[in-house]
């Protein structure tokens, strides 16, 4: 794969301080193609993209989510992208690692991973513990450990992303790459990337709260088509169990306080709960075999695409081969087939 077949995709957002300097390193790494899809940048951040020699778009919506969907979708015709952030905290020079995978066929979608090669200062606390919540949640919930499923640096196939449902318009969308290629089974691999701290006049557009409250919320929402034995099956046990608490407390008040003193309300409450409870359990696992039927049916039928497509190939080549065949004859022998003809028809 030449790197004219990539396109380097910067979402920006004020990033005037860093955006020129990132440009201009992925192009001296032989990166020619990059797009820069600006959110309403209100300091110079499009006139030193371009300087730089980056093709800037203007964003049509807010959030990081929507300018990758937009870039994608409409502006972006190379087979395979490289996202990254214009804030300067990813190498240019880990891009080559990154499309390695995509280029030698191993992989589809590429995660670098922050982790494993992090400068001091490069990510708060707050944000590191975040960072590994939402890692150990995504192994619990999903079942694979892509070490950094929140990394902004990402290569992937266009063919891959456009088998995914990517609703998100913030920085959820990393979330969402993440368990779209889970459900699809896309082939992931993941590798190790520098992560560097932002410049001291850089800011940063990430609020550590309200959008990992937001990761945290679609990382759970996802996990309705994906696991839902776990979406429905968590809210039915915490439902069973306090059900459980419930009546176990009007049971303590019932048999064991002196007078008895019965609580009605309480009991019927609790009833629910317990009732509630196993009807979303038993509806998460009824939910899980219908998921788990429904993949085993989609991987067999894009294996008889795959098929079908290889037969059509193969009788569109038997096909030039046959007309090269006829092309070839001698026009001796045609004419002395059209001269015989009539003879043959008058008998």
């Amino acid at each position: 794969m030449d790197r004219a077949d990539v396109c380097v995709l910067l979402p920006t957002m004020n990033e005037e301080r860093t955006v020129g300097d990132v440009v201009r390193d992925f192009r001296d790494h032989g990166f020619e193609r990059v797009l820069v899809v600006d959110g309403g940048s209100t300091d110079g951040t499009r006139e030193l993209a371009r300087e730089a020699g980056a093709r800037v778009v203007e964003q049509r919506g807010t959030g990081k989510g929507q300018a990758v969907r937009q870039a994608v979708a409409e502006e972006i015709d190379a087979p395979v992208v490289l996202m990254a952030d214009a804030d300067g905290t990813y190498r240019a020079a880990d891009a080559g690692r990154m499309v390695a995978p995509i280029a030698e066929g191993r992989a589809d979608h590429v995660i670098g991973d922050r982790f494993a090669d992090m400068e001091d200062g490069a990510m708060t606390r707050l944000n590191g513990v975040g960072n590994r919540l939402t890692n150990g949640a995504f192994r619990l919930i999903h079942g694979r450990d892509f070490a950094d499923i929140l990394s902004g640096y990402r290569a992937f196939t266009r063919e891959s992303f456009d088998r995914y449902s990517l609703s998100a318009d913030g920085f959820g969308i990393e979330t969402e790459l993440a368990v779209e290629a889970v459900k699809h089974g896309t082939h992931v691999e993941v590798v190790p990337v520098t992560y560097g701290a932002r410049p001291d006049e850089s800011e940063t557009n990430l609020h550590p709260v309200k959008d990992g409250a937001r990761i945290f919320l679609t990382l759970y929402r996802l996990a309705k088509t994906n696991n839902p034995l776990f979406y429905f099956g968590s809210v039915g046990v915490a439902s069973l169990f306090a059900g459980l608490a419930v009546a176990g407390y009007v049971a303590y008040e019932w048999f064991v306080v002196e007078p008895p003193v019965s609580h009605e309300a309480l009991a019927v409450v609790a009833a629910a709960g317990i009732i509630l409870g196993v009807q979303l359990v038993m509806f998460g696992v009824l939910s899980d075999i219908v998921v788990a039927v429904n993949r085993e049916q989609t991987r067999r039928l894009e294996e008889l695409a795959e098929q079908l497509s290889g037969a059509d190939e193969a009788v569109a080549r038997g096909d030039w081969e046959t007309e090269a065949k006829t092309a070839a004859v001698d026009p001796d022998d045609s004419e002395r087939e059209q001269a015989a003809q009539p003879r043959d028809d008058a008998q």
